[in-house]
């Protein structure tokens, strides 16, 4: 049975094992995704949105491998699908190996703060018997819950999508919002390669403001094309624009809906 999201305080009986490490009903499993920096972010995003209000931190496990990188590229925005699909069952296995040593570590819920490894959420999540949060479950519910209006009269609320080729081709974002109603744009292949592609091997360069000026011009293309939001669903997209862009307004970091769900789900 494939883990869903679910708001239950408590988990399976069997998970109750008194040699866990952490013995919280509510304790988050985070399951390390190919880079390690990802993984800190998604962590400061957790404490962040649990704590914000004056409260207690949730409780929380990290499994964090970096030979994880030996079967798909930290920097996994140009990769080649082919490059990754190689490795498959290695990833497969190895994220598979961090779910259970979650879950035995005393983890209630699991969480993999990772784009490109939830292409293959049903087989990483095969037998778990805990909630495991699909990313793009959490940003299609919280953009359901927005009541977004359509900008142009007799079509569907349309929601933007820039990603790397791995996760765009993946295909689990655009499936995710269809089901709840919206239209998916995506970049066309110019953009990809004149653009969003540049705008990484800018970032490499360490030339920022050419890697800013280029995310720019790929968000207004989106937003030209009358989408209410667009998801930034790339590790290598985020902290590019400095936090004062008016731009930002109109972006979704997925990590922040999938720390934000994990939040909601220990709190309840």
């Amino acid at each position: 049975m494939t883990g869903q999201i679910s708001l239950s305080g408590t988990a399976p009986k069997r998970y109750q094992n008194p040699n866990s490490l952490l013995k919280q009903a509510n304790t988050v499993g985070i399951i390390g995704g190919a880079s390690v920096l990802s993984t800190l972010i998604f962590l400061e995003k957790l404490v962040w949105w649990s704590s914000r209000d004056g409260e207690e931190c949730i409780p929380f496990v990290v499994c964090s491998d970096p030979s994880i990188t030996r079967v798909v590229p930290s920097h996994s925005f140009s990769s080649r699908n082919a490059e990754i699909e190689s490795n498959v069952g290695l990833l497969i296995e190895n994220l598979q190996c961090k779910m259970k040593f979650l879950e035995q570590s005393g983890a209630r819920c699991l969480v993999m703060p990772c784009h490109v490894s939830h292409a293959w959420y049903d087989e990483i999540s095969e037998g778990c018997m805990l909630p495991f949060f699909h990313v793009g479950d959490c940003v299609a519910s919280e953009l359901k819950e927005a009541k977004l209006k359509p900008l142009e009269a007799g079509s569907d609320v349309r929601i933007g999508m820039l990603a790397s080729n791995s996760t765009l081709t993946a295909g689990f974002y655009q499936e995710k919002l269809q089901n709840q109603g919206f239209e998916v744009v995506l970049p066309d292949k110019a953009t990809m390669d004149h653009i969003l592609i540049p705008a990484i091997e800018a970032v490499s360069r360490r030339d920022m403001e050419g890697a800013r000026n280029l995310l720019r011009v790929a968000i207004q293309i989106l937003l030209m094309r009358a989408v209410n939001k667009v998801i930034l669903a790339s590790d290598e997209l985020q902290g590019l624009l400095p936090y004062d862009e008016p731009l930002l307004k109109k972006c979704i970091d997925p990590m922040d809906a999938l720390a934000r769900s994990a939040v909601r789900w220990a709190k309840n």
